[in-house]
């Protein structure tokens, strides 16, 4: 990433307090999510990642007022995103900072919804009722479920990836074993977690 800028991510806390003003749902993804819902800090993080739905992407024109942001274009090239630009399901990422001399202090993804229900961009089959793809901190913290984390992890094998999962999966019970199995069943049949999940 350091070809496109230098990182200094903000704090999960830090970035809840800017999204208090969020109307939409919106939660902590990434890697710390991970931590999150273990309750401790398992490795160095180079980012920190917000998940909104596609639908209220406007609003972080709203709760990142004049700072200055950009999208990503498939496969890696940064342009200037604009309030009133609508981006399409091709895109999903978006990189944010204060200014643009300033360091990159996050990263929203964007995922889809039909109604009440989340919708992977990643198969159209994989689906749930937003309302189940979070969880929050005992202070009120939203983050991404973890089954639906590691979900969109397995599809790098980064080694960050693979230390995420080691430290999650023995937290993770059978119901939720069994979602990110047949998640993984769906789009990487043959990936390598699917025995871990069945140990």
């Amino acid at each position: 990433m350091d070809d496109l800028g230098r990182w200094e991510p903000m704090s999960p806390d830090s970035v809840a307090k800017l999204f208090a003003r969020m109307r939409g749902p919106w939660w902590i993804a990434g890697g710390y999510a991970i931590e999150l819902y273990l309750g401790r800090t398992i490795r160095s993080h180079g980012d920190i990642d917000v998940l909104l739905l596609r639908r209220d992407q406007q609003q972080v024109h709203e709760v990142l007022a004049g700072w200055d942001i950009h999208v990503a274009d498939p496969p890696g090239r940064l342009r200037p995103w604009r309030a009133g630009v609508w981006l399409p399901g091709r895109i999903h990422d978006i990189w944010c900072r204060e200014h643009p001399e300033g360091p990159w202090r996050l990263q929203v993804m964007l995922d889809e919804a039909d109604g009440e229900e989340w919708r992977s961009r990643r198969h159209p089959g994989i689906r749930r009722p937003i309302s189940s793809i979070g969880h929050c901190t005992e202070n009120g913290l939203p983050f991404l479920a973890p089954e639906i984390q590691l979900f969109y992890k397995a599809k790098g094998l980064r080694p960050k990836d693979a230390t995420d999962f080691a430290a999650a999966l023995p937290r993770l019970d059978s119901d939720t074993r069994r979602w990110l199995d047949q998640a993984l069943a769906l789009t990487a049949p043959d990936h390598p977690w699917r025995a871990e999940l069945a140990g």
